[in-house]
């Protein structure tokens, strides 16, 4: 039987660093810009800093903090009230799949990872853009 991802991963502390690696790109890359527009008229990084590790401990198949806190994994409804266009979902993806690498993630696992993430990026789109 093969170990959730979290643990191929290293465990909360890995998510912990590739949450950080995440938001200090997107706080940093062009690509980050509108990203972070959306997060500022919300609550702010430092809170999708916090709220994103709980989210990816469970997705990962870790500990479901997030679920624990508010209930659901829901991610449609999570971003329901933030007008996701599809250039927002590429520049997430751009910025994440970035960080996965600068953490040193590397292999199928990884691979698979990266697809999974651009399916539910992509299902996020509900505003219209680029």
């Amino acid at each position: 039987m093969q170990k959730p991802l979290i643990d191929q991963l290293g465990g909360e502390e890995a998510v912990r660093a590739l949450v950080e690696a995440f938001y200090d790109l997107m706080e940093t890359l062009p690509e980050g810009a509108h990203l972070r527009l959306l997060h500022e008229r919300g609550q702010g990084m430092a809170n999708a800093r916090t709220e994103q590790f709980a989210f990816l401990c469970g997705f990962f198949g870790g500990r479901r903090y997030y679920a624990e806190h508010h209930g659901h994994m829901d991610l449609k409804e999570i971003h329901a009230h933030v007008p996701v266009r599809a250039e927002d979902a590429e520049n997430w993806l751009l910025c994440m799949v970035r960080a996965i690498a600068d953490c040193g993630h590397s292999g199928p696992e990884i691979d698979r990872l990266n697809a999974t993430l651009r399916r539910v990026a992509l299902r996020l789109v509900n505003a219209p853009g680029t």
